[in-house]
């Protein structure tokens, strides 16, 4: 079966655990046996010699030692007490875990396989115990890749390998992501750590160096060791597969202080052919464009050429990921990468262009899956109680708008006002006022839950707060904005700002 990339050749050519204290422990479970002494009425009696290294490391002096069950039993106690401190760093773990959001989705969808992707996660110990931190997809060879990424001047090592692969338009054979550790602000030691990875990932699938992407999240600063990364790989490689589990295990794999995994899927139509359009992605603080603090992979069995695929992705990432924002801050490793195999449309034209008409249904699909995990990263936000929508009309432009609509979601007064479920609309007010752009005081108007506030520069008349306080108590908030200047739009998305989001990113590093 030829595959894309030769398909598109032909179209070109037509156009700490505390051991230490585990041992003292020991001592006081023999004390307390009944083989101490009876009362201080009984007869004295000389010190027994211990039978077993196990009873000399007893402290009682005059506990004699029991050839029975129960001293066999204290001759096992190091097994015994090697299983009660993995017992305790498992349950510390837990205890450490964020408990789910309440902004959570009730349940989580069953993506099916996307022919020419399988995925694969395992434990590398990169920064956490007991579960998986690092995840590969393998792709069938031919496949085309997209990307946008982080804005930041301070881009992580992975992010300028990705960027590199992009420049001429790039396939992709392999993605490797690691949890714990985001590999930026580490010098040189984290270009030659992506360079390690890169090269053992190319060597396991047999392709070159720049058909590699890679990802990585977690602690800014530290450098990151390539050994385990490179060990994880080839673990996950050896039990990739293309089921739901798989799925689920990947979306679980990337995250940090995510409480929830984020997946959503898609069908699209090409032509006469039916294509899959899956997502998983991981976010949670440190969210503001551009794009925000997230990593979000996406596969397609789609016959996509890069040309088309690259402006695809970045038209539909401005609606979606470049619109959401938790605490204003962005992130160094943000990643969005999508790749088309083209295993569902063998036999038809590849899509080149993205003025074919064929794309049509397909990006409308995919730009409701992008949105989709962005929704679901912000309401996954560190802390988050409540989801907030906030749309801006009459602004002077589309940009314009769309900074009101930050300045006010990115405001801590409105956004502590909306945790207190404290209808203050005087904070959006003046939020609009702070972002530097157009707005005309005398014709603000500002709606909450579909209720009018304030119109013409001024509270509305008989203004009842009621109904807005009752909205406020809600987990979907609604805040409409005209500015009385223009005819342009914008919808942005945040959450509210509580005190868990303090707690959250003052333990982080612990």
């Amino acid at each position: 079966m030829e595959d894309l990339n030769k398909r598109l050749k032909t179209k070109k050519k037509k156009s700490p655990a505390k051991a230490g204290a585990a041992r003292k422990a020991a001592p006081k479970k023999a004390a307390s046996s009944k083989v101490a002494v009876k009362s201080a009425a009984a007869r004295p009696r000389p010190k027994a010699k211990p039978k077993s290294k196990a009873a000399t490391r007893k402290q009682a002096p005059t506990a004699k030692p029991v050839a029975t069950a129960r001293g066999q039993a204290v001759k096992k106690a190091p097994v015994s007490r090697k299983r009660k401190i993995e017992a305790r760093v498992v349950a510390k773990a837990a205890s450490n875990s964020p408990k789910v959001s309440p902004l959570a989705p009730a349940s989580y969808p069953s993506l099916p396989p996307v022919g020419g992707v399988v995925l694969g996660t395992a434990a590398a110990g990169i920064k956490y115990r007991g579960r998986d931190d690092v995840m590969v997809a393998r792709l069938a060879e031919g496949s085309q890749a997209a990307g946008v990424f982080t804005t930041s001047k301070a881009a992580s090592a992975p992010v300028e390998w990705c960027r590199a692969n992009l420049v001429e338009f790039g396939e992709g054979r392999m993605l490797v992501v690691n949890s714990g550790n985001a590999n930026a602000f580490t010098g040189k030691l984290g270009t030659q750590s992506v360079r390690t990875v890169g090269a053992a990932a190319a060597k396991a699938v047999g392709c070159r160096h720049k058909d590699v992407y890679m990802a990585s999240t977690g602690v800014i600063g530290v450098p990151l060791d390539p050994a385990p990364v490179v060990s994880g790989l080839q673990s996950a490689l050896a039990v990739a597969g293309d089921g739901p589990d798989h799925w689920m295990a990947a979306a679980r794999a990337i995250m940090t202080t995510d409480t929830f995994p984020k997946l959503a899927t898609r069908t699209a139509k090409i032509g006469g052919c039916d294509v899959t359009i899956n997502g998983i992605g991981k976010g949670s603080g440190m969210i503001a464009p551009d794009l925000a603090t997230m990593l979000v992979f996406i596969f397609t069995d789609a016959a996509i050429a890069a040309s088309a695929l690259q402006p695809v992705l970045q038209q539909g990432a401005r609606d979606s990921f470049n619109a959401i924002t938790v605490d204003s801050d962005t992130s160094t490793s943000d990643t969005v990468l999508l790749f088309a195999t083209g295993a569902a449309m063998k036999g038809e034209e590849p899509v080149t262009r993205l003025a074919d008409p064929r794309l049509k249904d397909f990006r409308e699909k995919l730009n409701d899956l992008m949105l989709d995990l962005a929704h679901q990263v912000v309401k996954d936000g560190e802390g988050a109680t409540k989801f907030v929508e906030i749309t801006v009309d009459g602004a002077q432009s589309y940009q314009a708008a769309r900074r009101i609509g930050m300045a006010i979601a990115n405001s801590p007064l409105v956004k502590t006002a909306i945790a207190g479920e404290d209808a203050n609309w005087g904070r959006i007010v003046m939020a609009v006022g702070k972002s530097g752009e157009a707005a005309d005081r005398d014709k603000l108007a500002i709606r909450i839950g579909g209720v009018d506030v304030a119109r013409n520069g001024m509270a509305v008349t008989g203004y009842d707060e009621a109904p807005v306080a009752a909205h406020m108590k809600g987990q979907n908030i609604v805040i409409e904005v005209n500015v009385g200047v223009g005819a342009s739009s914008a919808t942005v998305w945040t959450c509210d700002l509580t005190y868990d989001y303090i707690r959250i990113n003052a333990d982080y590093r612990s």
